[in-house]
């Protein structure tokens, strides 16, 4: 049987809040990078996950993408381009300007890619997690 973890949309107001929410209800005392690409990591398990796979049941997902929505981007946008390698800022100023436009992924849809990557139709489909957005 597939275990679910429930995070709630209301909560996950900023990437931050994402992050607290997957600390709290997906891997409750462990560390990890708060970040993307340690986002990924978790999913291929071995954080206290379900080695055979679970499902994320994102409820109030429509308030989530809201929040996480073009103002969240241009946030996260520009603290990544602060933060980033010199040979990465054109992608990310790129990515900026679109963002400002409304145009582009947004922070919600990188991380519903995220979890679908480890799913069914996704590159790793052998770490079984499948996302139910309701």
């Amino acid at each position: 049987m597939t275990r679910d973890y429930n995070i709630d949309g209301v909560r996950t107001n900023s990437l931050e809040a994402f992050y607290d929410e997957i600390s709290e209800i997906l891997i409750p005392g462990a560390e990890w990078g708060r970040n993307l690409d340690a986002f990924d990591d978790i999913l291929r398990g071995g954080f206290g996950t379900p080695e055979d796979g679970f499902r994320i049941r994102w409820s109030n997902s429509a308030d989530a993408k809201k929040y996480l929505g073009y103002k969240e981007t241009v946030r996260q946008l520009e603290i990544r381009l602060q933060k980033c390698h010199p040979t990465a800022r054109e992608k990310v100023r790129a990515e900026l300007a679109a963002a400002k436009e409304c145009r582009g992924p947004t922070v919600f849809d990188w991380l519903v890619e995220i979890i679908r990557h480890h799913g069914p139709s996704g590159d790793e489909p052998e770490d079984n997690v499948s996302l139910a957005l309701e």
